[in-house]
């Protein structure tokens, strides 16, 4: 048995996807266990991602509320990059800001439960594709940081959906697209929009993932550490961030920080 607050879950890019589930300070490889009962138990502590606090109730995946309203990571930006205002001033860190929103950041689209459109840092392709369970994406272009690639975004969005169907991700319910097409049509439509904010043109190479799953569920159900702190079943497969098990699925991110007896 190992015991400890959980992170995210880490992968690797090979044939197959590979799992690890940080847990205190193992880092436990997944893919060994798809097919075998796992039990996973929530000891009724959380503590807080940033400073190791013991919560009564977590905030934004893991945070208590003091770190949740102070830390650069949860501000409102962070969800919509179009209002990012560290131009302002304003940034709650702005060497965090310098860090991970002054950066190159790419404009993509992926296939998740349909095509999408989204952003990432430049250093996070091809983990966020990964952590959103997307079977293929490309790289539509480049931008000098974040501001500029979420006010892209936010206009590409108007023609095309920028969020998934997490329950038809899960299912791997998806319409196939010719991705390379799709990008010069995108390009040919906002070419005065990527000519204002300085898209920067990339390779049309088309990212594929293998999710390390035996069986996709037909009907979606979700586990919740906070209803039901034990998890008895076997484990059927990883995609995105979730844990797909024989009758129901949880997200991991979502309980970051809760302690969990595996």
């Amino acid at each position: 048995m190992i015991v400890g607050p959980i992170r995210k879950l880490k992968s690797e890019t090979k044939n197959i996807v590979e799992y690890k589930l940080p847990l205190g300070e193992e880092l436990v490889p997944l893919n060994p266990l798809i097919g075998k009962k796992v039990k996973l138990n929530h000891t009724g502590n959380i503590f807080c991602v940033d400073t190791g606090k013991k919560l009564k109730k977590s905030y934004g995946q893991g945070y208590s509320w003091e770190s949740y309203i102070t830390l650069p990571e949860c501000d409102q930006c962070i969800v919509q990059p179009e209002l990012c205002h560290y131009a302002r001033g304003t940034c709650r860190d702005p060497e965090w800001g310098e860090k991970h929103c002054m950066q190159p950041h790419v404009i993509y689209l992926s296939l998740t439960s349909g095509l999408k459109v989204g952003i990432t840092r430049k250093s996070q392709v091809p983990t966020r594709w990964i952590d959103q369970g997307a079977v293929k994406a490309i790289k539509i272009g480049e931008v000098k940081n974040r501001l500029k690639s979420g006010l892209v975004e936010i206009e590409i969005a108007k023609t095309m959906a920028d969020k998934t169907n997490w329950r038809n991700m899960l299912k791997n319910v998806y319409e196939d697209v010719d991705l390379v097409a799709k990008k010069k049509e995108v390009w040919k439509e906002f070419a005065e929009l990527f000519k204002k904010h300085e898209v920067s043109k990339v390779d049309d190479e088309v990212f594929e993932a293998n999710y390390p799953v035996e069986k996709y569920p037909e009907k979606v159900s979700s586990y919740n550490f906070d209803k039901k702190p034990v998890i008895e079943d076997v484990l059927m497969g990883i995609k995105g961030q979730y844990l797909i098990f024989e009758k129901g699925v949880i997200n991991m991110r979502k309980f970051q920080g809760y302690e969990i007896e595996l």
